[in-house]
């Protein structure tokens, strides 16, 4: 299966999230499961696909050009698509992933699941949606999610369909 890992190009300030990062790749390559994310070798997203190829996993990378040319594509990976834009990068993305995790990261992180759980919403794509919720991060964004709930302008079913882990070890067990 692959499964779309969106997280950080930095790596944050606490050690917790790098060393979340690292196992999460490990027991994706362990799982049998391919790695398919932003290309990049910085931060969180470097992180596990060192680990995920460390541990003799299969990682693609869907980088635009303009980021590849800015040295921040990882050159050992299994594939490396380079491709124009960051919409087509997401696309594609979403093309060949089976899953969609999340980790720590920031506006690019936050600004991927916003649309990726907006077209599970509108029915476009059918892929379960997953928060790695490492050190509590995501708690903030639960909150206003559900405040979108309660303040009618999310559906609750909509909001049932984002899965919750808090350890790396969960999301393989919320797999299909």
């Amino acid at each position: 299966m692959n499964i779309c890992v969106f997280c950080g190009s930095a790596a944050g300030q606490n050690p917790v999230y790098a060393s979340t990062a690292q196992r999460f790749g490990k027991l994706l390559a362990e799982h049998g499961h391919s790695l398919v994310y932003g290309g990049g070798n910085i931060g969180l997203m470097g992180l596990v696909a060192d680990a995920v190829l460390e541990n003799h996993g299969k990682v693609i990378g869907i980088i635009p050009s303009f980021l590849a040319e800015r040295e921040v594509a990882h050159k050992g990976l299994t594939q490396l698509e380079i491709v124009g834009t960051m919409h087509q990068r997401k696309m594609r993305m979403a093309e060949l992933a089976q899953a969609f995790v999340a980790l720590p990261g920031g506006w690019g992180t936050l600004e991927e699941v916003a649309e990726i759980l907006t077209w599970k919403q509108l029915g476009l794509i059918p892929q379960p949606v997953m928060l790695l919720n490492t050190n509590n991060f995501f708690n903030p964004l639960l909150g206003q999610m559900r405040l979108m709930v309660e303040e009618g302008f999310l559906r609750s079913e909509n909001l049932a369909q984002l899965s919750i882990a808090q350890h790396p070890e969960e999301v393989f067990s919320m797999i299909p």
